[in-house]
């Protein structure tokens, strides 16, 4: 199997970009499944439905979510309504919506998305590892499914590191995402899961993690309280990492990332 994850899309910039490039990236790199972190999609904060309608029907399959996930309430109220969006598995029982999704695909193989809250830094949600975990007891990596996503949307490296090393063999990939900036340790763990510590952004690297300059400088000099910062919408950068997968394992077998357009230096896979 070969999939593309992509890094968080902020804002008007971010979704444009991903949704101009997604068909012939679908093509060139044979993909089988396409997963997306959207918490920042609508104007920097949350995701609202019809942007989500937008972002399912360009070409992503699976949207992931984070601590955004409730700024916008219509998808409070929405997000049953929507299969393919995951929010984080280690909010309290009771919230809306669901941490884990199962994919079938076209060629009969399945693929599991789970979304799960770092703590560091975070809010005091519950114990990713064990959540994780309880969900992983249900499947069989390359036996009840073909491919095991998981997107850790933490600030610590530590913490996602953590979770990289604690669920190696255990899932195809685990990628982290919220802090918008691309880590450069992309590769196969001992045991076979693919890993990379953050994803990036999709969205203009010109700014402050995608925000407007200004905004974003005026905060951080007077540590005064303005008005919500925008998103730049400047020329994105998609970020994203590609991964093809062992069928029969469900493990990783190569790993590349993949940046296209705006400021970063351009990496297409060459699978």
């Amino acid at each position: 199997m070969r999939l593309l994850f992509l890094g968080d899309i902020v804002g008007r910039s971010g979704r444009e970009a991903v949704l101009e490039g997604m068909a012939e990236w679908r093509r060139k790199l044979a993909l089988d499944l396409v997963v997306a972190n959207a918490e920042n999609a609508s104007h920097g904060y949350g995701l609202s439905p019809q942007i989500a309608r937008d972002l399912l029907g360009g070409g992503i399959d699976v949207l992931t979510l984070g601590n955004h996930a409730w700024d916008r309430r219509d998808m409070v109220s929405q997000i049953e309504q929507f299969p393919r969006i995951v929010r984080p598995i280690n909010y309290p029982a009771g919230t809306p919506g669901q941490g884990s999704c199962l994919v079938h695909l076209p060629n009969g193989h399945k693929a599991l998305v789970i979304n799960v809250m770092g703590r560091i830094f975070m809010d005091p949600l519950d114990d990713p590892f064990r959540t994780v975990s309880e969900v992983l007891q249900r499947y069989r990596l390359g036996v009840t499914v073909q491919a095991i996503i998981l997107d850790v949307h933490a600030e610590a490296t530590s913490e996602k590191m953590g979770m990289g090393q604690f669920f190696d063999g255990h899932v195809s990939l685990v990628v982290g995402t919220h802090t918008h900036v691309p880590t450069s340790d992309h590769r196969i763990l001992p045991h076979g899961t693919a890993y990379q510590t953050d994803a990036g952004m999709c969205g203009d690297y010109n700014s402050i993690i995608g925000m407007d300059i200004q905004a974003g400088l005026g905060r951080l000099l007077k540590k005064i309280p303005s008005e919500r910062p925008q998103p730049a919408q400047g020329e994105a950068t998609v970020s994203g990492l590609v991964v093809e997968t062992d069928d029969a394992t469900g493990l990783a077998i190569r790993v590349s990332p993949l940046r296209v357009g705006g400021y970063l230096v351009g990496c297409f896979p060459g699978f």
